[in-house]
């Protein structure tokens, strides 16, 4: 399994971005999916992830109510919508991929991680 993130970038506080994780062959069905981010100095955190189904999403409550993550089955792509950015939003993103949502979700031994793009918000 292959992830490829990208749409990093520099914004403004209160800007959106929209980022985008390209994985090889169809692997919805195999592996729930999430992002993560790390800040400089900082430990990697949860960000957001779906179930391998598709139906359950779940949400760091820093970003609850301005970050989307979604899915599209046809380009094997997760994208990761966000919006009304902060400077403590500034971090590489990165995407991964587990057999186990809960694990996904508790950054447990997680199966697969992409390379991550930077997202810098400035103030």
């Amino acid at each position: 399994v292959q992830l490829v993130e990208s749409g990093g970038g520099l914004v403004q506080a209160g800007d959106s971005l929209r980022l985008s994780c390209a994985a090889s062959g169809r692997i919805f069905s195999l592996y729930a999916m999430g992002w993560f981010r790390q800040a400089p100095g900082k430990e990697r955190e949860f960000v957001a992830a779906f179930s391998r189904s598709g139906s359950s999403t779940y949400y760091a409550d820093s970003v609850k109510g301005r970050f989307t993550i979604s899915r599209d089955g046809v380009k094997n792509t997760v994208y990761l919508q966000m919006n009304s950015l902060k400077p403590e939003d500034t971090a590489v993103y990165y995407c991964a991929a587990d057999s186990a949502y809960s694990d996904l979700i508790n950054n447990n031994n997680v199966d697969y991680w992409g390379k991550g793009t930077q997202v810098t918000v400035s103030s």
